[in-house]
């Protein structure tokens, strides 16, 4: 686990597996230096992504790029996204969009949409008491935005250890069986920023997917192509907005081959992060 100012390295990220979810567009960046607005807008517009709104995305340098209200409401209807020079959270950002185009349009509509709703209710004055607040539903979308990660998972028992919480089992008993039949990517933007300088808590929020036997052994392309689908999906489902809960945690240290101190088998003794639960995880 290595520490210190996060430098622009597209070697280091195209070898390290937690940045696997975003190889195929970093190995299109620059080598020599950090993707600026332009390089990600015109990847953009070679792939035909578009906002929640249906507007061609473009990334535009300059001004603040914090969500709130006029963030989501610029990207879906103009089809902006505010991305500071030289910012890894903000480029992360970028590269979810051209790797999960569905995923993150989907999102970004679901905003929109539960913010107009919002000022409709508050216009005619049937807004609730929490107004103010976002809401559960966006702060189950911002919780994957920021922090989620897609398993894909070809045993149910394997799916089960992970949404029971049951760590040592699945990641060091049952290592060769989730090298074989499972596949982890990292989508939140906060999150990959967080694995630039890992520490061993490091904890995403997952939803997990059974697939077929055969998914393991597709393309990169092929599997990414099939998580943004089946993300889209479980979130076009009004019951996936209902709680946080839905979204398992996973440190993401104790996936095998992703830090090499996970090599020993103490490494997952250590239930300050490798947590038991009270009760498995909804599916």
């Amino acid at each position: 686990m290595t520490r210190g100012p996060a430098q622009w390295d597209r070697n280091a990220l195209l070898t390290n597996p937690a940045f696997e979810s975003l190889w195929p567009v970093i190995a299109l960046c620059p080598s020599g230096r950090f993707p600026q607005a332009g390089d990600l807008s015109e990847l953009a517009q070679a792939r035909g992504v578009a906002s929640g709104g249906g507007a061609a995305l473009w990334f535009v340098s300059g001004g603040n790029a914090a969500p709130g209200p006029s963030y989501e409401v610029r990207i879906y209807r103009d089809g902006e996204v505010p991305t500071r020079p030289d910012n890894f959270h903000d480029f992360f950002n970028a590269l979810a969009w051209l790797v999960f185009p569905k995923t993150k349009a989907l999102l970004n509509r679901m905003h929109y949409e539960y913010m107009m709703a919002r000022r409709s209710e508050a216009r005619q004055g049937t807004a609730r008491t929490d107004a103010g607040s976002r809401g559960t539903a966006r702060d189950v979308l911002t919780l994957f935005d920021e922090s989620g990660a897609i398993v894909a998972c070809s045993e149910p028992e394997l799916e089960g250890l992970l949404r029971g919480f049951e760590w040592k089992t699945l990641f060091w008993t049952r290592r060769a069986d989730v090298r074989r039949a499972m596949r982890f990517f990292l989508f939140g933007h906060a999150i990959h920023e967080k694995a630039l300088r890992p520490y061993k808590g490091i904890t995403a929020r997952a939803l997990v997917f059974l697939v077929s036997p055969a998914y393991p052994g597709m393309s990169l392309d092929a599997r990414l192509a099939q998580a943004d689908r089946s993300v889209a999906d479980y979130f076009a489902q009004p019951q996936a907005l209902d709680s946080t809960h839905a979204l398992a945690p996973l440190p993401i240290l104790g996936v095998p081959g992703w830090e090499a101190a996970n090599e020993r088998e103490s490494f997952y003794d250590d239930v300050s992060v490798f947590r038991p639960g009270r009760a498995a995880i909804p599916k």
